[in-house]
């Protein structure tokens, strides 16, 4: 099990950016598949992206391919989420997610979760 942390949400207007960090403790950092999720208000939880434990591959959601970039330190046990061109349907809380082994594109298959960051994109 590993414990994780974001940080890096807030608000931001339409057309701007921010990044996302999760801070990993716990076991080996570089075991794990990492990933981030979204819940919207009155939606259920959506994957966003992945990242494999080397960080050499990655996978994204179609809503946001081409805004938003995951990558990893793994000498940091760190993960972030760069996301640029912000609409307002990405305001959500956002989470951090592992699982070790392989990376996967579905919220439900990571068993470890942080407590999410609100991230709000006015219009």
């Amino acid at each position: 099990q590993v414990q994780l942390v974001e940080s890096g949400g807030g608000l931001v207007q339409s057309g701007g950016s921010l990044r996302l960090s999760c801070a990993a403790s716990g076991r080996t950092f570089s075991s794990y598949s990492m990933g981030w999720s979204r819940e919207a208000p009155g939606k259920e939880r959506e994957f966003v992206a992945a990242i494999s434990w080397s960080g050499g591959s990655t996978s994204y959601a179609d809503s946001v391919k081409g805004r938003f970039t995951i990558s990893r330190t793994n000498a940091r046990n760190t993960v972030y989420l760069q996301m640029n061109s912000l609409r307002p349907e990405d305001t959500a809380v956002y989470f951090c997610a592992a699982r070790y082994g392989s990376i996967r594109s579905r919220a439900y298959e990571y068993a470890d979760w942080g407590q999410g960051t609100q991230v709000t994109v006015s219009s």
